[in-house]
């Protein structure tokens, strides 16, 4: 895999012919082509957008891709567009990449990002890790991780709410009333 090695490269051209091939791929919702740019293009600008278009078509198979350039490319912003990446995909498969983020990446941006992206997820595999970064040295860190285990509580109280629904019978549920409106 190649990683990032230029902001933008030096034969614009090519730079702009892959970004228009990329529009054509993205209707086709080609996902084998912006895998195969992340692993072979090195500029920052064409990485970034190969990376934002994966989260969009939300593919199972680009969790590895992305995973991999979030561990290891050296430009804190795509790693940062990983994260953010792969929490609007919201696939659990995700969460243990995600936490090595939050918990290890040199880079503030990202290990916020990647606490951040926990919570969207919502997956209580997640808490531990999030409850390490409610301890990190950076505030944004500490803050996305505790809003993302406030996100956890809640889906655990709304999902036990929703339990207690189920568990009543059909006439109790009919001697509910709504509660009255001014």
């Amino acid at each position: 895999m190649r990683y990032t090695e230029t902001i933008v490269g030096k034969d614009l051209d090519s730079q702009y012919d892959i970004l228009g091939e990329m529009e054509a791929k993205y209707e086709e919702k080609d996902v084998s082509f912006f895998n195969n740019v992340l692993e072979n293009e090195p500029s920052l600008v064409v990485r970034v957008h190969a990376v934002t278009v994966l989260s969009e078509i939300g593919d199972e198979s680009s969790v590895p891709f992305l995973a991999d350039v979030m561990k290891n490319d050296p430009s804190p912003l795509i790693r940062h567009e990983c994260s953010f990446s792969l929490g609007q995909m919201g696939l659990k498969s995700a969460v243990p990449y995600l936490c090595d983020s939050a918990l290890h990446d040199p880079s503030e941006i990202v290990r916020h990002e990647s606490a951040a992206a926990l919570g969207s997820i919502g997956d209580e595999t997640a808490r531990s890790a999030l409850v390490k970064a409610s301890k990190d040295r950076s505030d944004e860190v500490r803050g996305s991780a505790v809003a993302s285990l406030f996100n956890l509580d809640f889906l655990k109280h709304a999902a036990g709410k929703r339990q207690h629904v189920r568990e009543m019978k059909p006439v109790e549920l009919k001697k509910k009333r709504k509660m009255p409106h001014p």
